[in-house]
Parts: C-alpha cells; sequence; structure tokens
C-alpha cells in the first residue's frame, strides 16, 4: 500500500515522503497513530502542491542571495580605527564591526555570524571579506580601515 509519511519513521523515510509499505503496516500502525495519511489522489496532489511552493520559496531565496552579493561586490564599506606607526591595529575589526558598518553606510543588514573573519582584521588597508549570504552563495565585501 502506498501512504504518504506525516512524520519521519526510522526504516521508512522522512516525513512528506511517498513511500510503499505492506497494508498491515499501514492499516494496524500508521494510519491509525496518524503517523501515514493513504495516498489517494488529493492526498497527492496536496503533496505536490507542498513540493512546488517549497521549490518556489527556495528558488526566491536563491535569487535574492545572488542579487544580494552583485550589490555586495559593487560597493565599499570604510572604518578607521587607532593604529600604531607600522599600520597594526590596536585591537582588531571584528564581524560585528563590519555588519554595523554596513547597515549604517548602506542600509543592507546581514547577520555577524555570516562574515568569514576568524581572526577579525588588524592591519590598516583594503580587506577583502567573505560573507555566506546562503548555502552556496558566497559573495565578497570589500573593507577600507583607515587611520583614525
Amino acid at each position: 500500500m502506498k501512504v504518504i509519511l506525516n512524520q519521519d519513521i526510522k526504516g521508512q523515510g522522512k516525513k512528506g515522503q511517498l513511500v510503499e509499505v505492506s497494508d498491515g503496516y499501514a492499516r494496524n500502525y500508521l494510519l491509525p497513530k496518524k503517523l501515514a495519511s493513504e495516498a489517494n489522489n488529493t492526498n497527492i496532489n496536496i503533496l505536490n502542491g507542498k513540493n512546488e511552493s517549497e521549490a518556489h520559496r527556495k528558488q526566491v531565496a536563491l535569487d535574492e542571495a545572488l542579487s544580494q552579493k552583485e550589490k555586495m561586490e559593487k560597493i565599499e564599506v570604510r572604518l578607521s580605527a587607532k593604529a600604531g606607526e607600522n599600520g597594526k591595529l590596536f585591537g582588531s575589526i571584528t564581524s560585528k564591526d563590519v555588519a554595523e558598518a554596513l547597515t549604517m553606510q548602506h542600509h543592507i543588514k546581514i547577520d555577524k555570524k555570516k562574515f568569514v573573519m576568524p581572526d577579525g582584521i588588524k592591519v590598516l588597508g583594503t580587506t577583502n571579506v567573505e560573507v555566506k549570504i546562503h548555502p552556496g552563495v558566497v559573495g565578497t565585501l570589500k573593507v577600507t580601515i583607515t587611520q583614525q
């Protein structure tokens, strides 16, 4: 018997999958406990509609991330900090500082956790910072640090 799973079931499949199970397992266990629903035309159409809407939502998020990546690669974030004579900063510029500056200067809000800066920026000058906007979409942001 074909059923649509309402929950993840170990050994059978994930939520929303159409699976073939034995008639007894479906009638005596899955259907009474509402772990699955019968795979009739109505339920299959509902499942297909959900899958299409999920795919559309993911595509919209990916398109939005790609457009944000293009915007980000054209702009530059400027920060100023105190530095010594050799151009080394007192402290460092963190991802939080870059995220705040990006929001203030260009009105683009990105979470500080998406910036790839393991140690921060510790020297004056221009640095390219990678930003993980979306899974599979990584943008580059130019950050210029000047003497205060």
